[in-house]
């Protein structure tokens, strides 16, 4: 293999995922480990990268620019938040300590009401490269969801949301996990709990509940249930963001199944969204700080 102009990382809690980069922003080869930052101490970090990146690193200095959780407080280094309305791409980078040359991209907060992204505004500053003079709301799913409002090449503003952290938890460490499959799935019963939860997002609690009972009373499939659960929850998230995505032009970041569905849930109520490739997204927001340190 070519030696790489740089170094590509998305360091998430779980995953670390890495590209070898020519200076034009094309991948020569990408790799993966499962050394995420929730495996590590802040001195394993430097050990990790290079049972990953190996002959990556084996043939001189190369420049590494990483994003996601390897900047949190128990990370690498601490990436301090950026404050918005700002660029999603801070151009002070932080530096880790030690002999490679890594470069992580600090996220961003919010103070009113108090929020943080790290990770996400990699992704946002991508999907902008991709798309130049885009203004709107981008929805990014995932265990925290982010909705992002954008202008003028700025985040204005955003919101998390728990609600993939929330479908895990309903799903494995409450009495309803007696009542799902692990598989399978039904969009009718989706449709209908997006729904039962946008238009009343107060009854969320109960609505949660009939989960177990309809199952008991009715024999409703486990597949049926699991699809009116992520329908729930996805509701009373679209509920609480209604703010950011009405009259909006909408973009999903996500590839797959979970980016899908947001985009379905947003289209019932005649709100369209462009869903977009979240891999994409993260090589494009990584090689925009890449070439922004590199002009610094």
């Amino acid at each position: 293999m070519s030696r790489p102009d740089w170094i590509a990382l998305d360091w998430g809690t779980s995953r670390l995922r890495g590209w070898a980069m020519r200076r034009d922003g094309t991948v020569i080869e990408e790799r993966s480990s499962d050394a995420g930052m929730g495996r590590l101490a802040p001195e394993d970090f430097e050990t990790a990268l290079r049972a990953m990146a190996g002959d990556w690193l084996d043939q001189g200095p190369v420049p590494i620019v990483a994003c996601g959780m390897v900047g949190a407080r128990q990370g690498w280094a601490e990436a301090s938040y950026a404050s918005v309305p700002c660029p999603p791409l801070s151009p002070a980078l932080t530096r880790t300590p030690g002999e490679l040359d890594v470069s992580i991209i600090p996220g961003l907060s919010q103070s009113d009401p108090a929020d943080v992204m790290r990770g996400e505004e990699t992704q946002i500053a991508g999907f902008l490269a991709l798309n130049p003079g885009w203004d709107g709301v981008l929805c990014l799913p995932g265990s925290h969801s982010k909705w992002a409002h954008l202008s003028a090449g700025e985040v204005v503003s955003f919101r998390s949301f728990l609600t993939g952290e929330l479908f895990a938890a309903l799903s494995t460490h409450t009495v309803l996990r007696h009542s799902l499959a692990n598989e399978g799935w039904d969009e009718v019963a989706f449709d209908a709990g997006v729904a039962e939860t946008l238009s009343r997002p107060e009854r969320l609690a109960s609505a949660l509940f009939s989960i177990r009972a309809e199952g008991l009373l009715q024999g409703r499939s486990g597949a049926v249930q699991r699809a009116r659960l992520s329908g729930l929850l996805i509701g009373a998230e679209l509920a609480a963001a209604k703010p950011y995505w009405l009259g909006q032009q909408i973009g999903v970041i996500g590839a797959g199944g979970l980016a899908g569905l947001y985009v379905r849930a947003l289209a019932a109520q005649g709100a369209p969204a462009t869903q977009a490739n979240g891999t994409a997204a993260t090589l494009a927001g990584l090689t925009a700080a890449w070439k922004q340190r590199t002009t610094a």
